[in-house]
This record gives C-alpha cells, sequence and structure tokens, in this order.
C-alpha cells in the first residue's frame, strides 16, 4: 500500500479505528506468539517446582500490548493526519514497550526452560561478534538518538510515510535500537558485553535526557510541518509531546534501576555478614572448649 489515507480524529476513530493492514496483523500474530511462548515457560519453570516473578510476567506482557498499541491500534492509523500520534506511536516503540520487555527478563526464562540445542545456539548468538557489534554502546546511541534526528528533522519522514512499507521498516528498526539500549539499562537479564554499573546506567540515561530535550524543542519551533502531511501546529504540538513524554518516561525509568542497585547492595552485604558468621564459627569450632 503507498501511503496512508488521511484520517479525521473523533472519539468513534479513536476507539474502533483499528489498522488492519498486512503488516499490524502480522505483527499482532509475532506478539501473540511471544506472549504463549512466554507463558508457557512461565508454566513450565512452575511444574519443576521453580517460581518465576509475577511482576516479571506482568511487565513482559504489559511490553508486548504496547508495541501492539504502536503498530495496530487507532494511534497507528491517526498517524496519516496527526504529528502528535505519530510522537505517540515513537514514544510507545522506543522509550515504554523496550523497558518493559527487557524487565521481563526473556533471555533469562529462555535459557532456564529451553533445550540444550537452544540454550547453545541463543549464547552462541549473544558471545557472537556480530552481536558485539550491533550493542556496542556507540552503535546503540546512533540507532537510538541518531535515527530519531535524522527521521523527524529530514524529509525522509514524509518519504517514509508516503511508502508504508519502508516506515514499518522504520519502526521495527526503532523498536530494535530501543531495545539494545534499554536491555543493558534496566533489564535483569546477564549482559555477555557491554555490561553496566548501576551507577553507568542512570549516567547513561541522564545523558540522553538533553539530547531528547533538544530534538522536542526543535521541532516545537520549527518554521515548517515535520511532513507534508502535517500542519505547522500538529508539528509544535508532537514536539512539545515529544519533550514533556519522553523526560518523564526517561526520569521514571531511574527508578527500577534505583531499586535493583539497592537490591544488590542488600544482597552484597547478606553474603559478607554469611561468610562472617561462617569464619566466626569455624574459628569457634577450631578453638574448642575452653578448659576450666
Amino acid at each position: 500500500m503507498n501511503g496512508m489515507h488521511p484520517v479525521v480524529f473523533n472519539l468513534h476513530e479513536a476507539l474502533t479505528g483499528w489498522n488492519l493492514s498486512i503488516f499490524p496483523l502480522f505483527m499482532a500474530a509475532v506478539l501473540a506468539g511471544a506472549a504463549i511462548w512466554y507463558l508457557r515457560a512461565d508454566w513450565k519453570l512452575a511444574g519443576r517446582g521453580r517460581r518465576w516473578s509475577g511482576k516479571r510476567t506482568l511487565s513482559f506482557m504489559s511490553g508486548l500490548v504496547v508495541v501492539e498499541i504502536a503498530l495496530g491500534s487507532p494511534v497507528s492509523t491517526l498517524t496519516a493526519s496527526y504529528f502528535q500520534a505519530h510522537i505517540l506511536q515513537h514514544l510507545f516503540l522506543m522509550v515504554v514497550a523496550p523497558p518493559l520487555l527487557a524487565l521481563g527478563a526473556p533471555s533469562t526464562l529462555l535459557l532456564q526452560t529451553s533445550s540444550r540445542k537452544t540454550k547453545e545456539q541463543w549464547l552462541r548468538v549473544l558471545h557472537s561478534d556480530a552481536f558485539a557489534v550491533i550493542s556496542h554502546p556507540l552503535v546503540v546511541w546512533f540507532l537510538y538518538f541518531g535515527l530519531m534526528y535524522v527521521f523527524f528533522l529530514t524529509p525522509f519522514l514524509g518519504f517514509a510515510m508516503a511508502h508504508m512499507a519502508l516506515m514499518d521498516v522504520v519502526n521495527l528498526t526503532f523498536l530494535l535500537g530501543a531495545t539494545l539500549y534499554w536491555w543493558p539499562t534496566v533489564g535483569l537479564d546477564p549482559i555477555p558485553r557491554w555490561k553496566m554499573g548501576y551507577g553507568a546506567r542512570m549516567l547513561n540515561l541522564a545523558l540522553g535526557v538533553p539530547v531528547e530535550a533538544f530534538l522536542g524543542i526543535a521541532l516545537l519551533n520549527d518554521s515548517k510541518p515535520a511532513a507534508s502531511i502535517y500542519t505547522l501546529a500538529s508539528t509544535h504540538a508532537g514536539g512539545g509531546l515529544l519533550w514533556a513524554l519522553s523526560e518523564l518516561f526517561t526520569f521514571g525509568a531511574l527508578v527500577p534501576i534505583f531499586v535493583q542497585w539497592m537490591r544488590s547492595e542488600d544482597r552484597i552485604a547478606a553474603r559478607e555478614d554469611a561468610r562472617l558468621d561462617a569464619e566466626a564459627a569455624s574459628s569457634g569450632a577450631t578453638a574448642g572448649p575452653t578448659a576450666l
């Protein structure tokens, strides 16, 4: 399909205007498959007498729902007429869904429930040179921040919206780049390379705040529409939305990082206490009873 037909915003469209073209339907099937796999893996662990955190399951499922909202809901349909809707779609794909998916720890669940062959294949991917390159912090920053600037501040946005197959690829690229950005930042899965400490994670988020803010301000003060299908007022409204919500979500992401940091310190302290208690018990046993 070449381009999208303009849609007028109203309550009926906002509630019922789901995108039923091939790509959104395909992605809905993929997301449903991911949900079924995750729940079956969860139940598999339960069958072994091992408990998988309900918070992780809720987070992962929420992330899948957010991706569906971005690609198949009326938000997707309204991107044909309103830049604000395009910004919401962008935020869902890059700022909301990826951290929720990462907090679901899907890689850990896969390694704990899959066959030996699948584990070996997945670990081979994680430790491969290709994955090391694509997950390098500089590459990830370009995929996450650089592509945003190229997309929103050049004619590429209008061209992509006129060629929806390209727009679909762009959305998947945004989702991939955001996943690579958020996975080591808030995720619970072990990262084989480019692992960041908790302080570095918070710094990584903090450094991104002015980058996103500048993009939002640039759109807010642009003298022409972001694309010919949008009005200047819509462009300015979208820029303000990007500025405000991206900062809000980014600062909100500091919360799980801080909580993970505190829990990590508690575990370290508990292990140290256990070690000291074991040493004290060992010293007492070695000294033996004191003669009266």
